[in-house]
């Protein structure tokens, strides 16, 4: 059965200069031919060339739009279909009636991630590379779309492959033995055997180890600034974002609810959140402030928790010491501008292994050594190193990996055991059907939907 024709929006709803109407499949041509009137009378479109004319209703002859109309016959598509792409003026009726032409000439509007599922489908792009373009899409800072264009590139595609392939080896040797155990083959030597599994393992690991740093610049992290009344987290939340978005006052109390801003830190989304300073409340409005704070910190991936450079530490401060235990966090002492009262050596016995950074928000001073103090408390390499290694930001390769890198553990074990030939063969074949799941290779039809029902329509 011929693959439906699909066709959709391609551009985000609203008013702009251009907005595009994308069809794919073997009706793409024929639709546009009915629909378009080119300029220069010319009967027919040259592929991958501008082709400017209008949009006419074939009902009336009524013209809807001076548009640019893009033929890219198959294969050299996005979809590996023949693709229409009619550039339009990006108002919302015009863009709506014209997919509504569209779709009355035989093409139906498709789903969320449709034309790259096909172009996955159709072979184009590995299940890896067709996962990077939601991340590209959704990336918010350079870090992120670095790690993105590492799996469009194919970079995991190459990986997968080279280390399928290597384990592909072994299990022929061993599945020779056991098909033909009377032939004169290549006896198996089972240290090199056992060095070779131990190095793809190895190798796994190392990529499983580097899904956190990947999720943290994929995702980013919620942060809290906590602390007690007046210490200054409104002040720090405006020097990070070089602008006055909270108000600050030297009235204690000030912010009663939980003020957001997302923040770029050496390409570390940060969604940051000023709350209510942690004390016995003096109303109702302060304890329900209070009250969010501590959902907050519950729901935290890390902490920034702010003290009083210039007071003792007191009751309060022991109070908030005890919500964020077993937090991750970096300490910052403020007020560097005024005499220090608070005992650091205190601070140092309280928090062992935490970083503590002393900054003065009034004076705007230390702040690039907390916004390194943050990186490195969740990135453990230099701020300048670059990432030039893979990494695996996507948990449903993550845990892909970890199958694989367990059952390669179970054939080295059995090397060492002395397990059967049949035991080996099955764990390096499970190994495989794992890799294989993260191209694309082996996956169910149920994990495709799964995976491109995020993707908007259009794309």
């Amino acid at each position: 059965m011929e693959e439906e024709t699909i066709a959709a929006i391609a551009t985000p709803f609203g008013e702009s200069g251009i907005g595009i109407v994308r069809i794919s499949g073997s009706l793409a041509e024929p639709i546009a031919q009915k629909l378009f009137k080119p300029k220069n009378d010319q009967n027919y479109l040259v592929t991958h060339v501008f082709n400017y004319g209008e949009i006419i209703d074939p009902q009336n002859g009524h013209p809807i739009d001076e548009v640019l109309v893009v033929l890219m016959k198959s294969p050299k598509t996005y979809t590996r279909e023949d693709v229409i792409e009619i550039h339009c003026h990006g108002g919302y009726l015009i863009l709506q009636k014209v997919l509504e032409l569209v779709l009355k000439q035989g093409a139906r509007l498709a789903q969320p991630g449709e034309f790259t599922k096909r172009a996955f489908l159709n072979g184009r792009i590995d299940l890896t590379q067709a996962e990077a373009v939601i991340d590209l899409i959704k990336a918010k800072t350079m870090a992120s779309l670095d790690i993105a264009n590492q799996q469009l590139k194919g970079w995991l595609y190459k990986e997968m492959n080279d280390l399928k392939t290597r384990l592909i080896e072994h299990l022929a040797l061993i599945e020779a033995h056991i098909d033909f155990p009377e032939e004169e083959i290549e006896p198996i030597s089972f240290g090199e055997m056992k060095q070779g599994l131990e190095s793809v393992r190895s190798k796994l690991q190392g990529w499983v180890g580097s899904y956190e740093e990947g999720r943290i610049f994929r995702e980013g992290i919620s942060c809290a600034i906590i602390g007690k009344a007046n210490v200054g987290k409104s002040s720090l939340l405006n020097v990070l974002l070089k602008e006055d978005r909270a108000i600050v006052t030297p009235i204690p109390g000030t912010t009663r609810d939980v003020i957001e801003e997302v923040l770029n830190i050496y390409g570390i989304p940060v969604r940051l959140m000023d709350t209510a300073g942690l004390r016995k409340a003096a109303d109702f409005i302060e304890e329900e402030g209070v009250r969010r704070t501590k959902e907050r910190v519950a729901e935290s991936d890390f902490i920034l928790l702010m003290l009083d450079g210039s007071q003792q530490l007191d009751a309060d401060d022991a109070g908030i010491f005890v919500e964020i235990k077993g937090k991750k966090k970096v300490v910052i002492v403020n007020k560097h501008d005024l005499p220090l009262k608070i005992s650091l050596e205190e601070v140092a016995r309280q928090f062992e292994g935490d970083p503590i950074v002393r900054i003065s928000c009034l004076r705007s001073e230390g702040i690039d050594d907390l916004r390194r103090a943050i990186y490195a408390a969740l990135i453990h390499r230099d701020v300048k190193a670059s990432a030039d290694h893979l990494i695996v930001a996507n948990i449903r390769h993550k845990r892909a990996l970890v199958q694989a890198r367990d059952d390669l553990s179970e054939a080295v074990r059995g090397l060492e055991e002395g397990a059967s030939f049949e035991f080996i063969a099955f764990e390096i074949r499970s190994a495989l059907e794992a890799l294989g799941e993260i191209v694309g290779e082996t996956v169910t039809e149920e994990v495709l939907d799964r995976i491109f029902e995020r993707f908007c329509i259009g794309k």
